[in-house]
């Protein structure tokens, strides 16, 4: 087993290399595009040269499909093709790692066990990866559905005031004075920046919504395209009704985090109360021993 793990090794080592010198700096322009997570970029560049000349993720299309759809509600539909290229190899980069630190354990230690962990790892850790981008997207959605009535409310209060629906949204932009981390407003600045640009207020707004990949965003832009250009109060009437059901949206979404915190706490309370058993019930168990 010793030997034939010393051969995975060199055979995994050997193909890396060879793959690298194939690819030269064919892939030197992906390194501009921002991709967070992403910690092996020099080192998975081989790999993308396997993805794209051995059709690997043909084999798997969904995984690839919801790949890429998480990352173009994470950074946009441009450069997407090129942002699930560089996280496909970066699961195959870290598998790869895995499965060389895996035969190395066994080579020096003769234990069968280090080339399973290894290999067991290897499957788990890139799905475990896919995992955690999901997760992202689904964090996204929710800080969206949560702040998505509070800029309804806002917009509704100054429409009412008398501001049109562009100038309502722009003040709501300009009270985060400059703070755009969170993605509503950050997809909203960009809205503004593109109406600026030459783009109509219908194409902006419908650019917004895909952007957002959102239901209920879809459901506010629909409702802004058919009203705004009527204004007075069917266009308020229609954002306060839209507004109600967004805050039963956003209630909806505190109780569910509510209860998944509460069943975060278990584990860790299970395990003090294990500890307080052990370390109340050991001094007793030695008294009645001796």
């Amino acid at each position: 087993m010793q030997w034939l793990c010393g051969i995975l090794i060199c055979c995994c080592a050997f193909g890396w290399l060879l793959l690298r010198l194939r690819c030269g700096a064919r892939y030197a322009g992906l390194r501009s595009i921002r991709v967070e997570g992403l910690r092996l970029r020099r080192l998975t560049e081989p790999f993308l040269l396997l993805l794209e000349k051995g059709r690997i993720s043909s084999y798997l299309p969904s995984v690839r499909l919801r790949i890429q759809r998480s990352l173009q509600q994470l950074y946009g539909v441009r450069h997407s093709g090129e942002r699930t290229l560089l996280f496909m190899g970066e699961m195959l980069g870290y598998s790869w790692l895995l499965l060389i630190a895996g035969s190395a354990l066994t080579l020096f230690s003769g234990e069968i066990s280090g080339i399973l962990l290894g290999a067991m790892l290897a499957l788990l850790l890139p799905a475990a990866l896919a995992r955690d981008l999901h997760k992202k997207v689904r964090l996204r959605e929710q800080r969206i559905l949560m702040e998505l009535p509070e800029l309804l409310n806002s917009i509704v209060l100054l429409v009412g005031a008398g501001e049109n629906v562009q100038r309502a949204i722009v003040r709501c932009i300009e009270s985060r004075k400059g703070d755009f981390t969170h993605p509503l407003y950050k997809e909203l600045f960009t809205m503004t920046a593109e109406w600026e640009g030459g783009y109509s207020f219908q194409q902006a707004f419908e650019n917004f919504s895909k952007r957002c990949a959102v239901q209920e965003v879809s459901l506010f832009t629909t409702a802004v395209l058919l009203n705004y250009r009527r204004g007075g109060s069917d266009f308020v009437l229609a954002l306060r009704d839209l507004s109600r059901m967004l805050w039963e949206k956003r209630k909806a979404i505190s109780r569910t985090r509510g209860e998944q915190a509460s069943a975060k706490l278990v584990f860790p309370m299970v395990v003090i109360f294990l500890i307080v058993i052990v370390l109340v019930g050991t001094p007793a168990i030695m008294m009645l021993k001796m």
